[in-house]
Parts: structure tokens; C-alpha cells; sequence
């Protein structure tokens, strides 16, 4: 019941002819990141394609961008929370 649906959810794919240098430049990352060769492939194929690997964008605060204004007396008020306790960085 759920195969159609993952099916087109998560695709499989099969690749042929990879060239030895893609092989090569693919398995030393995913060695160096410690991760696996699927997900550094799945990676370079997202950016080939133009999409942006693991970021999801939000949009629902758009509105504030732009529209800070700069209060002396907020900055008053937080000052003493801008001050470093050396005996908790010990």
C-alpha cells in the first residue's frame, strides 16, 4: 500500500559509465566528511541541479527585513547583559 507513495517520495536511481575521476573526487569526501557515498552524491546532484543542499528557505518573516531601528535606550537597558563573568570562563 505504501510503495507507490514512498516510491514517488524518495526515487532510486541507478547510474552507469561514472567517470573514474567523479568516482575518485566522490569517494575521498565522503571519507574526508566522514559521511556516506550516497549522501555526497545526493549532494552534488542537488547542486548541480541548482538546489541548495540541506536549507530549507522560510519566508514568513520577510516582512522585517529592513526595518530595524536603532534605540539607545534598549541598548541602555541590555548593557549589563553584554558584560563577560571571567570567573565562568575559567
Amino acid at each position: 500500500m505504501l510503495a507507490p507513495i514512498l516510491y514517488t517520495v524518495c526515487m532510486q536511481y541507478t547510474l552507469r559509465k561514472i567517470p573514474h575521476d567523479v568516482d575518485k573526487a566522490l569517494q575521498q569526501k565522503a571519507r574526508i566528511q566522514g559521511r556516506s557515498l550516497n549522501e555526497v552524491a545526493i549532494e552534488a546532484l542537488m547542486r548541480g541541479a541548482g538546489i541548495e543542499w540541506g536549507i530549507e528557505k522560510n519566508h514568513d518573516l520577510d516582512f522585517a527585513i529592513g526595518t530595524w531601528v536603532e534605540d539607545p535606550e534598549f541598548e541602555k537597558s541590555i548593557s549589563d547583559q553584554r558584560q563577560i563573568d571571567s570567573d565562568l570562563w575559567k
